[in-house]
C-alpha cells in the first residue's frame, strides 16, 4: 500500500460561461468551460484550518468544522467547511497556502475555485468520499451561508466538470451534464472591463427577485437564453462558428437590454472583439462589471488580446478541479 505524502496539492480552475447567463437561477441550461487560470492549494493535515492566500493580506483560521470568526476570504472557507461537517466529514483541519492566477472581481469564478480547492482538500485529509456533484452542491450552499446571496450552481459545476478541449452543457433542473467538444484550434480571449464586481454588491440578488416575481423582460431573457444554449451546442458540433457568433451577439444584447446586467465598458469590449476578428464575443459571468469572453483562432489570439484595452488573458478549455500528483 502506497503511503500518501503529508503535503498535498489541489488545483481548481476558474471558468468562462460561453452562453446561458443567469439560467441557473431558474432550472435552465448553460455552457461553461473551465480555464487554465485557477487556484492552487498546498496543504497538510492540522488541528485547525489555517490558510494563507497570496491574494489577500490575511489568514483564515477556523476550527475543523468551520466555526470561528470569518472575514474576507475566510467566509468562503468557513461556509464550505460547515457544509461538509453537516454531511458527516470528520473534524480534521489543514494548514496550507493558496496561490492564484485568477483575478478577483473579473467574473471568472475565483470564489468558486477557492471553495472547490478547499473542499477537495478538506475531504481528502479526512478520507471523506464525496461525489463531485455533492461537493458542488455543498460549495453552493457554502456561498449562500457566507454571503447570503442566492447564487446558482453554475460556477462550482464548471470548476469540477470541466475537461480539456470541451465545454460543459449543464442542466440545472436535472443536474445532469454532458461534454461538448470545441472546434480544434479555438481558444478564449478574456478581457477585463476595468470594473471590478463582487457578487454580494452587484445587482445579482435583485435580478433573482425580479425573476421570481415574473418581471416580463427578465423572464424573456431566460426563455430566449435557454434556446440560445441549445443552438450554440448544435453550431459547435457542426463547426459553424459564424452561427456561434450570431448567437453570442444575441445573448449579449439580451443581457444588455432585457436583463440589464451589462455595462457600457463590456458592450464596447464586445464590439471591439468582433471588429478585430473574433468569431464570437459576449459578456461572461454575473455582469455589472467583470469581463467578456471571445472565441478566436489560437494563432490570432495574441493579436486580438493586444488590441483590447485593459487586462487580457488567453486560455484554452481546461481540466476541472483535482488533486495534483
Amino acid at each position: 500500500m502506497t503511503r500518501r505524502p503529508s503535503r498535498r496539492r489541489f488545483w481548481a480552475p476558474g471558468r468562462v460561461n460561453l452562453i446561458g447567463e443567469f439560467t441557473d437561477l431558474a432550472g435552465g441550461v448553460a455552457l461553461p468551460a473551465a480555464i487554465e487560470l485557477g487556484i492552487l492549494l498546498e496543504c497538510e493535515p492540522a488541528e485547525e484550518i489555517e490558510l494563507r492566500s497570496d491574494a489577500f493580506d490575511e489568514v483564515a483560521t477556523l476550527a475543523p468544522d468551520g466555526s470561528g470568526e470569518a472575514e474576507g476570504f475566510a467566509r468562503y472557507v468557513a461556509g464550505v467547511a460547515i457544509e461538509l461537517a453537516l454531511l458527516g466529514r470528520r473534524p480534521v483541519g489543514l494548514r496550507g497556502e493558496l496561490t492564484s492566477t485568477l483575478p478577483a472581481g473579473a467574473g471568472l469564478s475565483s470564489s468558486a475555485a477557492l471553495e472547490i480547492a478547499v473542499g477537495l482538500a478538506l475531504c481528502a485529509v479526512a478520507d471523506f468520499e464525496l461525489a463531485p456533484l455533492e461537493l458542488a452542491l455543498a460549495a453552493q450552499r457554502g456561498v449562500h451561508r457566507a454571503l447570503g446571496v442566492p447564487s446558482g450552481i453554475l460556477d462550482e459545476a464548471a470548476c469540477l466538470f470541466g475537461r480539456r478541449g470541451h465545454a460543459v452543457l449543464f442542466d440545472f433542473d436535472s443536474l445532469e451534464h454532458e461534454l461538448v467538444r470545441l472546434p480544434d484550434g479555438v481558444v478564449f480571449v478574456i478581457a477585463h472591463s476595468g470594473v471590478t464586481r463582487r457578487l454580494e454588491h452587484s445587482g445579482y440578488a435583485t435580478r433573482k427577485r425580479e425573476l421570481d416575481e415574473g418581471m416580463p423582460a427578465r423572464r424573456r431573457h431566460l426563455e430566449t437564453e435557454n434556446g440560445r444554449v441549445h443552438a450554440v451546442v448544435e453550431a459547435l458540433r457542426a463547426n459553424d462558428l459564424t452561427r456561434v457568433g450570431e448567437l453570442f451577439r444575441e445573448g449579449h444584447q439580451s443581457l444588455r437590454d432585457d436583463f440589464e446586467a451589462s455595462i457600457p465598458e463590456l458592450d464596447r469590449l464586445v464590439e471591439l472583439a468582433y471588429e478585430n476578428g473574433a468569431y464570437a464575443a459576449r459578456m461572461t459571468g454575473g455582469g455589472f462589471g467583470g469581463a467578456i469572453v471571445a472565441l478566436v483562432d489560437e494563432q490570432d489570439a495574441r493579436a486580438l488580446a493586444d488590441r483590447l484595452p485593459g487586462r487580457t488573458w488567453i486560455s484554452a478549455a481546461a481540466e476541472g478541479a483535482r488533486e495534483l500528483a
